[in-house]
């Protein structure tokens, strides 16, 4: 059961509960706003979901004082999920190619800048660009995405917001694009710095900058994402020398992103801002497939990043806001589009512009205890085609709802009790849980999808293909 404070959320009107129980309001400002994403880590990476191979104080510590979701889904990667989270929209909507966010489109920045904020983006961008000059196809998309200067925030520092072969380092002596809305920027790169470190820095000094103004901050980690490398928490660290990469500093990486999250709240803590600002913490997509973790109930979990599998889909989901968030546990379903509409209602704003149908429901209600509708059903329409790298995916349509996965091609997985676990059921052996389940899952996709003309289908080059039926293919 989902345990939750009954309060309300109204963005510049906070409405607590007095003594009496009676709703009081007060003339407080807009909330701060803080959503971080990590970079390839599902939920067995985190000790408050049961992951025992890492030490993830900071964000366990997070999660007790807020809100832990423990069905938030993602897409299974990056792009898919961050143009979702941005856009409020399922990818069948707007999907162009992998590492490319559309110009055109209005996102969360856009829309809470509208609405007073003071917003900034500090990390991984990967949406402007990203196939290599010499990639068969490349020339079509190369440059054809969104800009950070054109998403929507006043301020920017990115690592790869330009074209693949500018991009540098995100860890060790980075590379990132610094400029303000409207501006090109210029590439500068952190000699002697790791790139979560130049972040969270320069998070903390945009909070300073824009002490008495609402603000959103938008941290896309580059963390715990391959390549494997030393990070400061790393013995022998020297960022002078060339960097090795080894599965074996994967934990490191993991325990350095709960560092950067750590540092990123002691620090708006001094400031006296944490009681002032919504934190989320997300993931992009599952843990890499070369890593295995272990949960606290004794089961060896292989990361399923890129897969359609519960590893690939099932991520970390916590929100935190001392005092007006209590601490509580919710089962409520949540996935990448839901962000634009909960991140407008805690801004006390509305979207004001014609942008087409947006697909996310806010999850204010469930954090605040008050009623509301939530998600029953997340869908996923994935293919990350076209783009480098992504000869092996095929298009993947499927559904989840609290106990099954449904697939268009009329695969069902059975949810187990056990997270991360899941059990393909051959259709003869239905039973009438199974076929319900496949009514409704098979129902929602048509109703989203029933009038709903697809990107085409391509390959990894841009080029038409004619993939074998979903039907006759494996699980990704």
């Amino acid at each position: 059961m989902t345990r939750l404070l009954i309060s309300c959320c109204l963005g510049a009107m906070f409405l607590p509960s007095d003594a009496h129980g009676q709703v009081a309001t007060t003339n407080a400002t807009k909330p701060n706003i803080l959503l971080i994403l990590a970079d390839d880590v599902g939920i067995e990476g985190l000790g408050c979901y049961g992951g025992v191979s890492y030490q993830t104080p900071h964000l366990d510590r997070l999660a007790a004082g807020g809100v832990r979701f423990t069905r938030g889904y993602s897409q299974p990667l990056c792009t898919p999920t961050r143009v979702q989270l941005m856009t409020g929209k399922y990818n069948f909507r707007n999907w162009r190619a992998f590492g490319v966010l559309a110009s055109s489109e209005r996102t969360f920045g856009h829309a809470l800048s509208a609405a007073g904020y003071k917003t900034g983006i500090f990390g991984k961008w990967q949406l402007t660009s990203y196939d290599p000059p010499d990639f068969p196809g490349a020339s079509l998309r190369r440059g054809a995405g969104m800009h950070p200067r054109q998403a929507g925030f006043d301020e920017y520092a990115l690592f790869h917001a330009l074209h693949t072969e500018d991009k540098g380092s995100r860890y060790a002596n980075p590379t990132m694009l610094e400029g303000t809305a409207g501006g090109d920027g210029q590439l500068k790169t952190y000699d002697g710095r790791y790139g979560e470190d130049v972040w969270v820095d320069k998070i903390l000094q945009f909070f300073d900058r824009y002490e008495q103004q609402p603000k959103f901050v938008y941290y896309p980690m580059a963390l715990p994402h391959w390549p494997f490398q030393p990070t400061p928490g790393s013995a022998g660290w020297d960022p002078s020398l060339p960097q090795e990469t080894h599965l074996k500093y994967q934990k490191d990486m993991i325990e350095y992103m709960d560092t950067a999250v750590g540092r990123l709240l002691s620090g708006l803590e001094e400031r006296g801002a944490l009681q002032e600002t919504i934190v989320i913490f997300y993931s992009d997509n599952g843990t890499h497939l070369d890593v295995t973790s272990k949960l606290r109930d004794g089961r060896l979990i292989r990361g399923g990043k890129a897969t359609s599998q519960q590893t690939g889909i099932h991520v970390p989901l916590i929100v935190s806001w001392p005092g007006q968030i209590a601490p509580a546990t919710s089962d409520n379903l949540i996935d990448a589009t839901d962000f634009f509409p909960t991140l407008l209602e805690l801004a006390g704003a509305t979207d004001g512009e014609d942008v087409g149908q947006r697909d996310g429901i806010s999850f204010c209600p469930t954090l605040f205890g008050r009623p509301g509708s939530p998600r029953k059903i997340a869908m996923f329409w994935y293919d990350p085609r076209p783009g480098w790298d992504k000869e092996r995916f095929r298009r993947s349509v499927f559904a989840v709802n609290q106990t099954h996965k449904y697939f268009r091609d009329g695969r069902l997985l059975r949810l187990a009790e056990q997270p991360l676990t899941e059990v393909l059921v051959d259709r003869e052996h239905w039973n009438s849980a199974d076929r319900a389940a496949v009514d409704e899952l098979g129902g929602w996709i048509q109703s989203r999808m029933g009038q709903i003309t697809e990107p085409p289908l391509v390959d990894a080059f841009g080029k038409p293909t004619t993939d074998l039926p979903e039907a006759i293919r494996s699980m990704n």
